[in-house]
């Protein structure tokens, strides 16, 4: 018997349940009620060393953000405090740069802080194969997959960046775009940056486009003011740009306003499609066409699974989370054998 099987017998969710058995706020005199007599028919106990270790930890969740300036992550661990908080779990959060090998960061933590979980959102698997079994509580990746990592204390809660990315570019080359520039990660360090240049690549190869990587790709962290610069150095290289695909919605940005600044429109001259939803995009001018990510459900499910493993145990749970396209005004469908080009400075 587990706390899952009590929370199926009773009809209360397992957080009701947690928080009953630990004699927390929150819950209704009837659920108390319904959960107490079925904990009591099976003489159910509460395992020990998961409700001790809550008791002792000095650092509740801990929470591990890649980048100072990733307005998606902002978004999804603003609802993951506050899913945390309703379950009476308190969190930390820890900023790096992107360049910052997280797992070591998270040993640390574990090893100084005595977390009973950690939640990671940006990460690079490889740090994650080097030394990531030396963690031994429950770990959840946000936004990134770790199913091929295969151990059984890190879950993933994700979009299919893969697919997404080859959709956004898809939507460029049904408007008759084939030479596509491209605003992303560093590909050696942020495997979400590896999988949407996959994406992009598929997308490339499906429909016969030849694109060339050093004419048509630039490196930016994820935010505003290196997309800009991104979208400067791609115009400077290849002045013959009908559309870009920006890995985030704060690249996007960016980069119309280094298309602007260089005398073009968007999207008249050039297209920009961005990658995340959020609700900026709908404010720019043009509002962004964006591939948007279900942040809501990421942020919740990541909860729900951390916490049950942290409760109850059990094998890692990888999950992946449908994408949309949030139509906006800042890309548009070119005239077959015009080609737009960028003025001279």
């Amino acid at each position: 018997m587990t706390i899952k099987d009590i929370a199926k017998e009773s009809g209360y969710s397992v957080g009701t349940v947690s928080r009953t058995l630990n004699n927390q706020p929150g819950v209704s005199e009837k659920a108390k009620k319904r959960i107490t007599e079925v904990v009591k028919k099976y003489h159910f106990q509460l395992n020990q060393n998961a409700k001790h270790l809550k008791k002792q930890s000095k650092d509740g969740i801990a929470i591990i953000i890649k980048g100072t300036h990733n307005m998606l992550f902002a978004q999804i661990v603003e609802i993951i405090q506050d899913e945390l908080k309703k379950r009476g779990y308190s969190s930390s959060i820890y900023y790096y740069s992107e360049d910052t090998d997280e797992v070591k960061k998270a040993i640390t933590i574990s090893r100084e802080r005595r977390p009973y979980g950690i939640m990671f959102l940006g990460s690079n698997l490889n740090h994650f194969v080097k030394s990531f079994s030396a963690i031994d509580i429950p770990c959840m990746l946000v936004t990134n997959s770790a199913a091929s990592l295969k151990f059984n204390n890190l879950s993933s809660v994700t979009t299919n960046d893969e697919n997404a990315a080859k959709y956004a570019v898809e939507q460029l080359i049904n408007l008759g775009h084939k030479n596509i520039g491209i605003i992303g990660g560093r590909k050696d360090t942020s495997y979400t940056a590896l999988r949407r240049y996959d994406g992009c690549r598929l997308a490339f190869k499906e429909y016969g486009i030849v694109s060339d990587e050093k004419s048509s790709y630039e490196e930016a962290y994820f935010d505003i003011s290196e997309g800009y610069r991104a979208m400067q150095r791609l115009l400077s290289k290849n002045k013959n740009i009908t559309a870009v695909f920006a890995m985030a919605d704060v690249m996007a940005i960016g980069a119309i306003r280094a298309i602007i600044d260089k005398g073009l429109k968007v999207p008249d001259d050039i297209s920009v499609i961005g990658f995340d939803g959020l609700e900026i995009g709908d404010y720019c001018n043009p509002r962004l066409t964006t591939i948007s990510q279900q942040k809501n459900q990421i942020a919740l499910r990541s909860v729900e699974i951390l916490i049950d493993k942290i409760e109850t145990g059990g094998n890692a749970i990888h999950e992946v989370v449908p994408f949309y396209l949030t139509p906006g005004e800042s890309i548009k469908k070119i005239l077959p054998g015009i080609r737009n080009t960028t003025k001279e400075d």
